[in-house]
């Protein structure tokens, strides 16, 4: 009978304090929001998958941070109101680090270097007055149109501008520098033949940074050590080839 008690004990001991092998904790989660419309940055394949620049360096991070990317895709213009209304936990968009949203949301690191681009029709010019521009909705280059004499055509993401010029919507419209590599690889942009020129305004253009939930400041020191480790083990120089030619960082 002792011995049966013994064995019963040691059992007891090995089910309550010895891990068993094969069953792991659920990773930890985090709700990263991604645009939908928007190469070579974010976009979805012929397959249909998300993919680009920033989904791959967020998909890097949270691989780094040892968490699961949960993405979710929404529009530049829900960015900051859903970080702010808890729905995502770190935005995976290239937002300019400007003093509004700077009051509302918190900011990652830097993970590249950006500048906006006036692409118009032949003698359009910024300083034109009543010049029918293209802008997306939330953007920092819609907050700078809507200060200028110009009639603004607002469009929900970055693809869509090259829709509204190609369509005659729009006679110019102020496009990120990625969102313009993207447009201008295709053939059916490139016969526009508009005029491009650089916007030297320091609100359009500078450190592009991932949002991230202000009611989670924790996740700005994983987020910014993941991003450091990524650019040292040359997992960033990677992506960046993959889908830009030029450097970024």
């Amino acid at each position: 009978m002792n011995w049966c008690f013994c064995l019963l004990r040691k059992l007891i001991w090995f089910l309550l304090f010895v891990p068993v092998w094969g069953v792991q904790a659920e990773p930890v989660t985090l709700r990263v929001a991604v645009l939908d419309n928007a190469p070579p940055m974010s976009y979805r394949d012929s397959e249909g998958r998300q993919t680009g620049f920033s989904h791959a360096i967020a998909n890097a991070i949270c691989e780094e941070m040892r968490v699961r990317c949960q993405f979710q895709v929404t529009t530049l213009a829900n960015v900051v109101d859903g970080l702010v209304n808890n729905q995502f936990d770190v935005a995976a968009v290239s937002l300019l680090n400007t003093p509004e949203r700077r009051s509302k949301i918190l900011f990652a690191e830097p993970y590249f270097r950006s500048f906006s681009l006036w692409f118009a029709q032949t003698g359009v010019l910024p300083d034109q007055a009543n010049v029918r521009v293209a802008v997306v909705e939330g953007s920092a280059q819609l907050r700078y149109a809507q200060r200028q004499p110009w009639r603004v055509v607002p469009v929900a993401t970055n693809g869509q501008l090259g829709t509204a010029l190609k369509s005659g919507e729009a006679q110019a419209a102020l496009i990120p520098m990625s969102t313009a590599v993207g447009l201008m690889a295709h053939s059916d942009f490139q016969q526009l033949k508009l005029v491009s020129s650089v916007m030297k305004e320091p609100e359009l253009g500078g450190d592009a940074s991932f949002g991230i939930n202000p009611r989670r400041p924790d996740l700005k020191t994983g987020v910014d050590e993941a991003l450091a480790r990524i650019k040292d083990n040359g997992r960033y120089d990677r992506i960046n080839s993959q889908f830009l030619p030029f450097r970024v960082n």
